[in-house]
């Protein structure tokens, strides 16, 4: 049993078949500690669907759309006010990734490996059994050799939705995370390489789910615009002069762990 793993699925209009079985499937293979599903549409039937779970899953359902980077912070905040949580992971709510893949996903942080896991369906041994789109496999292959060139690490693939830290690393690269919407995962990465946590990448099997409501060009260039200011919140980490004497004079939002996020306007397209 992992007694000292806490995972988070951030869902917005789920398919309440597919999320149940899931998360039925991940507490029968991983033995986590804590489900917390972070829900945005408190009214939705999938709300009423998730009723009748196990006592270590928790459904956090809310009003409003937060975004995925926010549910996300919202439930690793939540998981970490238990001490005995000792690693965070979260996962998509279509389940794209496979319980065996997340126990992949797990297995650097549980040996020690690694502060930060990051699975990958780009990387050359990850197995995909059913592609996206020929335009969202375009994009996102462009997406990645950008990051790769503008970025300090060096990974495949930087959007799987699967990715495991540890608890103590959370606690520091979290209060550093500002994109409420996808882009989360870059600033993520991005920042825990600055703050020289240890950054692997997991190749994973994965499925793509269709159905996707989110415009793959409005979002491609989104997070394109992200990878500029995630390149500049680490560089004034690492104490880099130019992108320091920027930052004095830049505005300065707060924290995504510092927000109300149920209260705010974030982007509906951004989870």
């Amino acid at each position: 049993m992992m007694d000292s793993v806490g995972v988070v699925i951030p869902a917005y209009h789920p398919d309440a078949t597919i999320l149940t079985d899931y998360i039925e499937t991940l507490h029968e293979r991983l033995s986590p500690a804590a489900i917390r599903v972070e829900l945005d549409d408190s009214a939705s039937y999938v709300n009423t669907a998730l009723t009748d779970q196990p006592p270590t899953v928790t459904v956090n359902a809310v009003d409003a759309r937060r975004g995925k980077g926010a549910a996300i912070t919202d439930g690793f905040e939540a998981l970490v006010a238990d001490d005995a949580i000792d690693t965070l992971v979260f996962v998509d709510a279509d389940g794209s990734t496979p319980a065996e893949s997340v126990l992949d996903v797990l297995d650097p942080i549980l040996k020690a490996n690694a502060d930060l896991s990051v699975g990958s369906r780009r990387h050359p041994n990850a197995t995909v059994s059913s592609h996206q789109t020929m335009v969202r496999r375009r994009l996102g292959d462009g997406f990645a050799w950008l990051a790769r060139r503008l970025l300090d690490v060096s990974l495949y693939d930087y959007q799987c939705g699967a990715k495991a830290l540890t608890s103590e690393a959370w606690r520091e690269v979290g209060s550093h995370l500002y994109e409420p919407g996808f882009a989360w995962d870059i600033e993520l990465i991005s920042i825990a390489d600055a703050l020289d946590y240890r950054v692997v990448e997991v190749p994973v099997m994965w499925e793509d789910r269709p159905g996707s409501t989110v415009s793959p060009v409005e979002t491609t260039v989104r997070l394109a615009r992200s990878l500029i200011t995630s390149r500049h919140r680490s560089r004034v980490l690492q104490d880099e002069p130019i992108h320091s004497l920027i930052n004095r004079v830049w505005s300065h939002p707060r924290a995504l762990v510092e927000k109300e996020h149920i209260a705010s306007g974030y982007d509906a397209d951004e989870q």
